[in-house]
């Protein structure tokens, strides 16, 4: 047990899930923790019925109750403003234009280890944490902080933690890394939390239901055309029900039969096109993206080989590569990928850690 003389101070953002809330017991042996929660938007915010309720209020509810089981200090963060801002229209923009963006990484960046990290320093903290799954530290050989996957591949987060900074990094631990969820569910259970069985959601917040379309037609008030179907010959296939409802490698919900299984393989934003094609013209070796964060290293002035993966949910693969101008890299993989995707991220590492990521665009 540390004195309370020499323990810092650090604030953990407890979502009101199982991961968060453990990761503020397991700290109170070696720190003063206390707890905050960002409360980003109502569902009226969102115009949501009580069919599709984002549970917002539900979650600040039992980070309360979590924070009260530990006796440490709760507060609520209203981030609402800033979460339209920083989260919810860039999305809506990225859909738009054809790209198809991930909400988390906009969050983490822009919200929990920006503005949270701000109000819990100037609320006397040295420190935050989270309930990722990622390992991090410093590495006196770089003199950069770094971080690296979590030691349960199943849960490794350190892809959507790609755009982090130094500064945050310096500011920031991440007690679950070395964690398996059976442990942290173990862990939450001997606490007697409330939500120790509580089930992860697998959708975007503020689209409890999934369908990203009618958020953005709700939200937005636009209403997005029917337009055509081609094929890479640019031949008319059919009519499509508007240009946001497709995503490239997207094969069910089409609404159109062809006597064989088709699949979005690009979309034309100018000319309202969907152009469908075979699974085997969704697979490339390339992948170019901008707005790169470099983690654990700075930027090489020469072709490095690293593994990468351009979606949360796969293994990562061989490749080189290639730094590019200004923010962008261009990311050779040794064998083709399926269904690149303008938006999402391609993070690359060598071994368990994060060399850096950037976003899928346009090459």
């Amino acid at each position: 047990m540390v004195n309370d003389m020499d323990r810092k101070r650090v604030t953990v953002a407890m979502s009101g899930g199982v991961d968060s809330s453990v990761a503020a017991a397991v700290l109170m042996n070696d720190y003063i923790v206390s707890g905050a929660t960002m409360h980003l938007f109502t569902d009226e915010d969102l115009k949501l019925d009580k069919n599709k309720s984002s549970c917002s209020d539900e979650s600040i509810a039992d980070a309360k109750a979590v924070a009260e089981k530990l006796n440490i200090e709760h507060t609520v963060f209203e981030f609402g403003s800033d979460f339209k801002s920083l989260v919810i229209e860039p999305f809506n923009k990225a859909y738009i234009n054809g790209f198809t963006p991930n909400p988390c990484v906009l969050c983490n960046c822009g919200l929990k280890f920006d503005l949270l990290l701000e109000k819990a320093m100037a609320a006397g903290s040295d420190l935050i944490a989270t309930g990722h799954y990622v390992q991090s530290g410093f590495d006196k050989k770089t003199g950069r902080w770094y971080i690296e996957k979590g030691a349960d591949p199943k849960k490794d987060q350190s892809y959507v933690l790609y755009g982090l900074s130094q500064y945050q990094l310096s500011h920031t631990i991440f007690p679950l890394g070395n964690m398996t969820k059976s442990q942290v569910r173990q862990i939450a259970e001997e606490y007697g939390f409330v939500n120790a069985q509580k089930s992860e959601s697998q959708d975007i917040c503020f689209i409890p239901d999934g369908n990203y379309a009618d958020f953005i037609e709700n939200y937005t008030g636009r209403r997005f055309p029917d337009g055509d179907f081609i094929d890479k010959n640019g031949n008319k296939l059919g009519t499509h029900r508007g240009i946001i409802r497709y995503t490239t490698g997207q094969r069910r919900g089409l609404g159109i039969a062809l006597g064989e299984r088709a699949f979005v393989i690009d979309k034309d934003i100018v000319n309202n096109t969907v152009t469908l094609g075979k699974n085997e013209d969704l697979f490339s070796y390339e992948a170019v993206a901008d707005n790169v964060n470099w983690v654990s290293i700075e930027k090489p002035q020469e072709p490095i080989e690293v593994c990468a993966r351009v979606r949360y949910n796969m293994a990562e693969q061989p490749a080189i590569l290639y730094p590019i101008e200004d923010d962008k890299i261009k990311v050779v993989f040794k064998e083709k990928q399926r269904a690149i995707t303008l938006g999402q991220a391609v993070v690359c590492y060598s071994g368990n850690r994060l060399l850096c990521g950037g976003r899928c665009c346009k090459k």
